[in-house]
């Protein structure tokens, strides 16, 4: 038995001379949650539906809890498990519940007559979070009570693995962020192994354990939320997992002539000394004692709850940047202050003009 209740190894697809994927590898822990995260056309929602069986890769092969389900491209011998034998739960954008059917019917839909029976769909409604709408119908939910709804029917038959696609896609800002800390809970008291797609780097902050970043078919990162924030592997993953400043710099050794001062760096790309890429976040730009730092002038202040964001400019417009800080008065625009930087910069090789 396979220590992953996924395992993708090699996995290739193209639509007509368009490659979409290239030689993915990845694998899901059992009663982990891994989320794909990326651009739109970057390949997440076709490498889920390889792995549901929705359609079928080029080349490659998908294996649940060390079985194989699919291994090798159409046409040819191999083995081949459609979609309702491979044992996956499936949660789409929009829920889609059937509409005819109440929602104690929606969430045994996938359960055999005795499986209706045996209290299985009132435990996943309980789990969701809707006990008692047994009898209601999906028009008399809200957004998103039919996505706890989709859960649970998803849940039911006991999957090894659970697939979402873009599940909060439909919610509003504020539900979204509410049923993303609901959901991840619900995978975790339930003990089943996700992979969730999305191309929003909060939701799978919040709800996955691991990341895997995709980018023009590949698998460029995977890690926690922490190793895509403080060690991504490019510039475009660093701005991918938040803001992120761009600061030219000289390197020389373990640290970095900078328009801000010297400044200590992390090398682990090994970049030679010489012109290089810095990579700050905004909250390592800090306030100067008085009379100390680089002299910066506060462009634009904008207070959001807790935190002050600050768009700074040097003179002369020769850096541009922003800070972050913890602030109960933002400085108005055109004051004129000192900053510094707080912790080291991850460099990168200079970025092509």
């Amino acid at each position: 038995m396979s220590s992953f209740a996924l395992q993708v190894s090699g996995l290739a697809k193209s639509y007509g001379e368009a490659p979409v994927l290239r030689d993915v590898d990845l694998a899901v822990a059992p009663g982990d949650i891994v989320a794909l995260l990326g651009p739109s056309g970057c390949g997440k929602t076709t490498l889920l539906r390889l792995v549901a069986g929705f359609d079928r890769a080029d080349a490659g092969s998908v294996a649940l809890a060390g079985r194989p389900v699919a291994d090798g491209p159409p046409g040819e011998r191999g083995c081949w498990v459609p979609p309702f034998r491979r044992g996956i739960g499936y949660v789409p954008q929009d829920g889609v519940l059937f509409p005819h059917l109440d929602v104690a019917a929606n969430v045994g839909f996938g359960l055999s007559p005795a499986g209706r029976r045996s209290g299985r769909v009132e435990a996943m409604m309980e789990l969701v979070g809707m006990a008692g709408f047994g009898r209601r119908m999906p028009h008399e939910l809200s957004g998103g009570q039919q996505q706890r709804v989709s859960i649970a029917r998803a849940l039911a038959p006991e999957p090894a693995l659970v697939l979402l696609d873009e599940p909060f896609n439909a919610l509003d800002a504020h539900l979204r962020r509410t049923l993303c800390a609901e959901v991840r809970a619900i995978l975790k008291r339930n003990g089943a192994a996700a992979l969730m797609v999305t191309h929003d780097r909060d939701e799978a902050f919040s709800v996955a354990d691991e990341i895997a970043v995709m980018r023009r078919g590949r698998i460029v990162q995977r890690g926690t939320s922490a190793d895509f924030y403080r060690s991504p592997v490019d510039l475009d993953t660093a701005r991918l997992a938040g803001a992120a400043i761009h600061l030219p710099g000289t390197l020389a050794g373990e640290a970095a002539d900078t328009a801000l001062g010297r400044v200590p760096v992390r090398n682990p790309h090994g970049v030679a000394d010489g012109p290089a890429a810095l990579m700050l976040r905004p909250e390592q730009v800090v306030e100067a004692a008085p009379g100390q730092g680089a002299r910066m002038t506060v462009r634009r202040s904008a207070m959001l709850g807790p935190l002050t964001w600050l768009d700074l400019e040097a003179a002369g417009g020769t850096v541009a940047l922003q800070a972050c800080w913890l602030a109960a008065a933002p400085p108005e625009p055109g004051t004129e202050i000192g900053v510094r930087i707080h912790g080291d910069a991850l460099v990168f090789p200079p970025e092509a003009p």
